[in-house]
């Protein structure tokens, strides 16, 4: 609650969005005092499968100092499917958690958020940004250049290292435990739920060695999951290049990260394995990741993280290649996709599960 200005009605529909609502946002954002907003025009952006994200040209009844002039919204999926996963991962719930509590206190760069608010009970939610513009999104489908994940690792040491083994993580429920034995039940049985379909859809495109990896997975998966061991951190989930936005010579800044539907307590070096798997194409990526990986690892000892060992650190890089098969196989059956989707989930298949296969990550899966 802001100080003497009304919390504005949450409106989880764009169609909803008019001019009063976004004088009474701005005003609550402190953007605005006696000025109003007079006009709204908005337009879908983005290729978000979990939620929707519309831009805004706001017109005001006289000139404002400082006001923006163009706003970025999300709000929740229309699609039914989409809803329902989102709210049995609490997704919508941890990105609003997100930008009310942690954003202020990591180092990443993330839009100035203006709003945000969620209905638990619903999942209707919204979130309203600064506008990014002219920076662009990230491509999936075409992989990031090197350069590009050079910048991802240096924002990722920036999201770990400010709250590297924070005690204090565990009392914010809405973050999770990857400790908890029941959530790595529910997760084992929902991935040996979807792998069939996932082999039906995606399998004739992976190897006789990828297939068995991600079947001795969904037997493993458990295990394999409370065998995760602190320091653990803020991470983001999905760390990947939709998800992110590159500066451009016309402007903006060099990389923000966006989309933290997916926020959690966990080991950091899921989201650099995560990233390190899914960014540059597979021949970059065997190229590459070891530097890399190497300037993530730098970039947590430079913000002052100690105690985490070199050789620890690539043992871990090698089990959490895994978090990438995981992400894609429920990922992929969960989420309504259009054309693009189908399309991006295919290359996270093939890029994911070479990058298991490449490291032995099935040695992570056998009997002690």
């Amino acid at each position: 609650m802001v100080e003497g200005v009304a919390k504005p009605q949450l409106v989880s529909d764009p169609a909803g969005a008019d001019t009063q609502w976004f004088t009474d946002v701005l005003r609550y954002a402190r953007v605005l005092e006696e000025a109003r907003v007079v006009d709204v025009v908005g337009e879908r952006i983005g290729t978000g499968q979990m939620g929707q994200n519309f831009a805004f040209s706001l017109t005001y009844d006289r000139p404002v100092a400082g006001a923006p002039v163009t706003v970025v919204g999300k709000f929740p999926s229309p699609e039914a499917k989409s809803r329902q996963a989102a709210k049995m991962f609490r997704t919508y719930e941890r990105e609003v958690g997100f930008y009310q509590e942690i954003a202020s206190t990591v180092d990443i760069r993330v839009p100035h958020c203006y709003l945000a608010d969620i209905d638990v009970d619903t999942g209707d939610f919204v979130l309203l940004f600064e506008d990014l513009r002219p920076a662009v999104q990230g491509d999936q489908l075409a992989g990031c250049s090197v350069a590009q994940a050079e910048l991802a690792m240096d924002e990722l040491a920036a999201l770990h290292a400010p709250r590297w083994d924070d005690p204090t993580l565990s009392k914010i429920a809405w973050l999770g435990q990857s400790e908890d034995a029941e959530p790595n039940e529910m997760i084992q049985r929902v991935y040996q739920g979807l792998w069939p379909g996932f082999v039906v859809q995606f399998g004739p495109a992976l190897s006789a060695e990828e297939l068995a990896l991600g079947e001795a997975f969904g037997t493993h998966m458990k295990e394999w999951r409370s065998a995760s061991a602190p320091p653990y951190t803020v991470t983001h989930g999905d760390y990947r290049i939709d998800n992110m936005l590159f500066g451009t010579k016309e402007g903006g800044y060099p990389l923000t990260t966006v989309d933290w539907q997916t926020i959690g307590h966990g080991q950091g070096i899921m989201d650099a394995a995560y990233f390190i798997g899914n960014g540059p194409p597979v021949p970059d990526r065997r190229a590459h990741e070891m530097d890399l990986l190497r300037r993530y690892y730098d970039g947590l000892c430079g913000r002052g993280v100690t105690g985490y060992e070199w050789d620890k650190c690539f043992l871990d890089y090698r089990r959490a290649t895994l978090a990438g098969v995981l992400m894609t196989v429920v990922a992929s059956q969960v989420v309504a996709s259009d054309e693009r989707g189908v399309a991006m989930f295919a290359a996270m298949a093939e890029r994911h599960f070479a990058h298991a296969v490449d490291h032995n990550a099935i040695e992570f899966l056998r009997p002690a």
